[in-house]
């Protein structure tokens, strides 16, 4: 499928009463489609998939359309969104320590790049902490500076370690074994989707 094609499959997937916060609809989607404003009509469909869980082809379509566009962040958002409709959402308040404190000098890219582990509670047959990995995205900023503080999205290696979160717990990022940065648990949302086999 072209990216139009593409388009129009993920806005027939979007209930017509949902609506942004700014009263953007269906309806807005497709009068940007008529004009062939493409670009505007993928962040469009974006905005209303995070108002409403929409189906997995929702953000696959999406996807598809923004990799054909070269649009590689809205790109690698989408496909962040399609594993999130398969494994659940996790989101989290992180603070960085300052870089006076921590080995990190650098600013963390937002967009899912960093593979951290995290100190979940989860134990090793001996009771030492059992770390697990999960992505990073950094929500509505490119990146996170050393001593920063954002709200982020993670996305687990093995969801099913993560299955006893609950909102509020305090969990530790660690990129290597030192305690490095905490995060305290905002929400947790089982999958909205079947995983494929």
């Amino acid at each position: 499928m072209n990216v139009p094609e593409l388009l129009e499959a993920a806005s027939l997937l979007v209930p017509e009463e949902i609506a942004t916060e700014n009263d953007i609809t269906v309806n807005d989607v497709w009068d940007y489609l008529a004009k062939d404003e493409w670009e505007v009509a993928l962040g469009l469909l974006e905005e209303l998939g995070d108002v409403h869980p929409l189906p997995l082809s929702f953000w696959e379509s999406l996807a598809t359309a923004a990799e054909q566009m070269r649009l590689e962040k809205s790109a690698a958002w989408c496909h962040w969104r399609g594993y999130e409709t398969r494994n659940g959402i996790i989101r989290a308040d992180l603070t960085l320590r300052p870089g006076t404190e921590a080995r990190r000098q650098t600013p963390i890219s937002g967009a899912g790049v960093l593979r951290p582990m995290w100190n979940i509670g989860n134990r090793t047959a001996t009771g030492e902490p059992d770390l697990n990995i999960a992505l990073l995205w950094v929500e509505l900023t490119p990146f996170l500076e050393p001593g920063g503080r954002a709200s982020v999205r993670l996305a687990p290696l093995d969801p099913s370690q993560w299955q006893h979160l609950q909102p509020n717990q305090v969990i530790t990022m660690h990129e290597d074994r030192s305690v490095d940065d905490t995060a305290v648990v905002l929400e947790v949302h089982r999958p909205t989707a079947t995983p494929s086999p």
